[in-house]
């Protein structure tokens, strides 16, 4: 497998999105390097009072995420791509399902990935091509809201 040598980061982000994810740069970064347990807690906890993410949502923040980042973007960068997405949602109010796991078919790679609507989100893979080992899905909402 080859590696490109320019990787594609996405335009027209707006300047708002992209404020919001320099803000959860570093503590996407800062959470990337804790255990699975403890970042499935702390997400665990930050998704509460959110409303699931669409698509177009969790889509946005992705991208703001890759468009702010080289580390990010690049092919090695899906766990704090992953998690600075997940915080860009919530700031907007939402989140998506956050996910890591592996890759089904040979070789077989640990990855994380977000997903609105029961879909991977900005992955160009079929669904079913990740079996998910960890899922932070959003919450449902309370009774008497």
């Amino acid at each position: 497998m080859t590696t490109p040598s320019a990787l594609e980061r996405p335009t027209g982000v707006p300047l708002g999105r992209r404020l919001a994810a320099r803000l959860v740069l570093l503590p996407a970064v800062a959470l990337a390097l804790l255990p699975p347990r403890h970042i499935r807690t702390v997400l665990g906890i930050l998704r509460r009072g959110a409303a699931p993410a669409t698509t177009a949502q969790a889509q946005n923040a992705r991208d703001a995420m890759c468009a702010v980042s080289l580390r990010c973007a690049g092919p090695k960068g899906c766990l704090p791509r992953s998690l600075g997405a997940a915080l860009v949602c919530r700031l907007g109010g939402t989140w998506p399902v956050w996910c890591t796991g592996v890759r089904v078919t040979p070789p077989f790679t640990a990855h994380a990935w977000i997903e609105a609507e029961g879909r991977p989100v900005g992955e160009g893979v079929p669904q079913g091509y990740f079996a998910r080992l960890v899922a932070v899905d959003p919450l449902p909402p309370s009774p008497g809201r």
